[in-house]
């Protein structure tokens, strides 16, 4: 599906000579992102229901530009923006998650006026590689979405019992966890119990070792106060989120299931006490039937209600 057909019969949501603009202000004006992200219009964290919808766009940053069967296709970063400001400009929508070419992308290109941006930590343990575990933060530091007017932050923890470069991870998410508490900076952790398997790793998805991320990931830091969770959806939910108290959104995830049976599982778990929204990306990017705006307004129905 290309860009011009994800808008059913109008045009892109970007045009050619506001792309061509970004790419003038970041070669020659690379002050102008700073001055951007400091002009831009923000809102609170969470408005009147108390829910978020936020779409993820930090896949690239870990070198994961595979969406089902076609290896790259978040390659084209024209592309991905478009799909993006499609999906920012529709209701209900309150923001999107990136590591910071993507954030700095959508704020130059004037999409992130009243959203909320998250900032993604990243991981340095890239898919495949031999050093997979070390999970290392290689984007935004507190600091720097601080200074930038970033509404939250994002990390991944990802807990290898059987590998020693876990408790780096661990040690360098409560020093995350500590300074976004004293920054009063909101943070999401996305925990999971995590094992090799014939070289790659895997995430255990059952719903005893999501239990378990949970209580390791919610202990981390010198304070919780500013702590959400974002876990997937997982069978008997129910008691996955009676393991924590902390405000909590859903991982969307990629996946082969149907998207019938998708939304029908996010809706059932959005219904639980302390879930309160929705983070997803490629599921809703780059939905099966190319229809960006439909997949998107269906999940915006989803958490703030039709």
């Amino acid at each position: 599906m290309s860009t011009a057909d994800l808008i059913a019969g109008s045009a892109p949501i970007i045009d050619p000579a506001a792309f061509e603009r970004l790419r003038a202000r970041r070669h020659a004006s690379p002050d102008d992102v700073a001055t951007v992200l400091a002009a831009r219009s923000r809102r609170p964290l969470v408005r009147d229901d108390g829910r978020l919808f936020i779409v993820a766009a930090d896949h690239p940053a870990r070198g994961a530009l595979g969406v089902g069967d076609d290896p790259i296709a978040m390659a084209d970063r024209y592309d991905l923006l478009q799909r993006l400001a499609l999906a920012l400009s529709r209701p209900g929508v309150d923001g999107v998650l990136g590591t910071p070419d993507i954030i700095e992308d959508l704020a130059l290109l004037g999409a992130l006026d009243d959203k909320i941006a998250v900032g993604s930590m990243n991981r340095g343990g890239l898919r495949g590689a031999v050093f997979e575990m070390d999970d290392r933060y290689t984007a935004y530091d507190v600091d720097a979405m601080v200074h930038d007017g970033v509404d939250a932050a994002k990390l991944l923890v990802r807990v290898n019992l059987e590998d020693a470069g876990t408790a780096r991870t661990l040690e360098a998410t409560a020093n995350a966890v500590t300074a976004a508490a004293r920054a009063r900076l909101p943070i999401l952790l996305e925990p999971f119990m995590s094992r090799w398997d014939d070289g790659r790793i895997v995430n255990d998805l059952t719903t005893a070792a999501v239990i378990q991320s949970v209580a390791i990931a919610s202990g981390l830091g010198a304070s919780s106060a500013y702590t959400w969770l974002k876990l997937p959806v997982v069978p008997e939910m129910e008691r996955v989120m009676a393991a924590t108290t902390l405000p909590t959104l859903l991982l969307g995830g990629d996946t082969d299931a149907a998207p019938e049976e998708t939304f029908a599982s996010w809706e059932a778990a959005l219904a639980l006490p302390g879930v309160h929204g929705l983070v997803v990306g490629r599921t809703l990017l780059y939905p099966k039937d190319g229809d960006v705006g439909r997949a998107v307004d269906i999940a915006a129905a989803l958490v703030h209600g039709r």
